[in-house]
């Protein structure tokens, strides 16, 4: 009785979860012992009962490429893509068949349309590509901004009003902090959002698209800013501070992000071989492994979206790159836009 209870408990306290919105909150707010009993601790029981624990998630290796790898993404169908090296790699839903998609030079963040095309970051050319659904480049979406080009764009988020927002930390480090996130709408002009920043590097949009979560490598650090209108945003907000690299880890840098439909927050945390779940509050409620020590990205796939796929470099960037899924059994946030997605249709 008491195993059916738990399955009962797990899967309302989830139907509750996903079909409620988590208040604006951030790491830095400071509540009552009474506000606190009603939000983050609640918040964070629900998340931890329905996560499964590190030491039951195993990372299976899916394919590896001769090159570090970056940028994985789902399509509409299920196909799983990945960057390395000068191309793009997709395989079946089911992880088989891995075939080269696409060259562009230096692929890296990358998300899908509702139409089957596809955005790619492609950082040391310094441009933002869009590429049809067999891996044609079809225009380049941003090459600069106010005549100065893009030093290297690194990653992207799409938003609800068919823009989006990606990050160009190119030169920039804590000693020289001028990354910067710009916000392209669907007419393809460009607008500087933030600048400032040493390293800005993964960034995704929370799922009611009202704040905007950016990875501050260098800084080691999750940063979060509520959004006030398209390409507009509030001030500067620290969501979380992130651990610290131990023992045989060699870097904390985090990288790539994702949601879950519980509004948890998941970081590749390059040189930790980890990705690291943090709960709507900015607090860190797991440490997964990731199968990549230099781990780079991550995002939700397979036929029920609960499998977690995770690219990076095996070892040091310098080596070969991997393709890992962790079976978490918890649903993604699905961020593919519908067919009738506003991108699409003021392109």
């Amino acid at each position: 009785m008491s195993k059916i209870t738990s399955i009962i408990f797990t899967w309302v306290a989830l139907m509750l979860l996903v079909s409620c919105s988590f208040p604006s909150l951030d790491a830095t707010h400071i509540a009552s012992p009474q506000q606190a009993s009603l939000s983050e601790v609640d918040v964070t029981s629900a998340s931890q009962a329905l996560l499964p624990p590190a030491e039951a998630v195993k990372p299976m290796e899916i394919v590896r490429s001769n090159e570090y790898s970056e940028g994985v993404v789902i399509d509409h169908e299920g196909n799983i893509y990945f960057s390395h090296g000068k191309s793009i790699t997709v395989l079946n839903p089911d992880g088989t068949n891995p075939r080269i998609w696409a060259e562009t030079g230096a692929p890296n963040g990358h998300k899908v349309l509702s139409d089957g095309t596809h955005l790619v970051a492609n950082s040391s050319k310094q441009e933002v590509l869009h590429l049809d659904a067999n891996g044609k480049i079809l225009e380049v979406v941003a090459k600069e901004f106010n005549g100065k080009p893009l030093r290297a764009p690194n990653d992207l988020t799409l938003d609800p009003q068919g823009g989006f927002y990606f990050t160009d930390p190119g030169g920039s480090s804590t000693k020289n902090p001028i990354g910067t996130v710009y916000y392209v709408d669907p007419k393809r002009k460009i607008q500087q959002v933030i600048t400032g920043l040493a390293f800005p590097n993964g960034i995704v949009l929370s799922s009611d698209g009202k704040r905007l979560f950016i990875g501050e490598s260098h800084n080691n650090r999750i940063l979060v800013y509520d959004i006030l209108a398209p390409g507009k945003v509030g001030p500067q907000q620290v969501f979380a501070e992130l651990p610290f690299k131990r023992g045989e880890q060699i870097d904390n840098q985090p990288d790539g992000m994702c949601l879950d439909a519980m509004n948890n927050l998941y970081i590749a945390h390059y040189g930790m071989r980890e990705v690291q779940v943090f709960n709507p509050n900015g607090k860190l409620i797991r440490q997964y492994p990731a199968g990549n020590l230099t781990t780079s990205n991550c995002a939700f796939g397979g036929s029920k979206l609960d499998q977690l796929f995770v690219t990076g470099g095996i070892e040091k960037e310098a080596g070969q790159g991997g393709l890992f899924r962790l079976d978490l059994g918890v649903p993604g946030l699905d961020i593919r836009p519908g067919r009738g997605h506003l991108y699409n249709k003021n392109r």
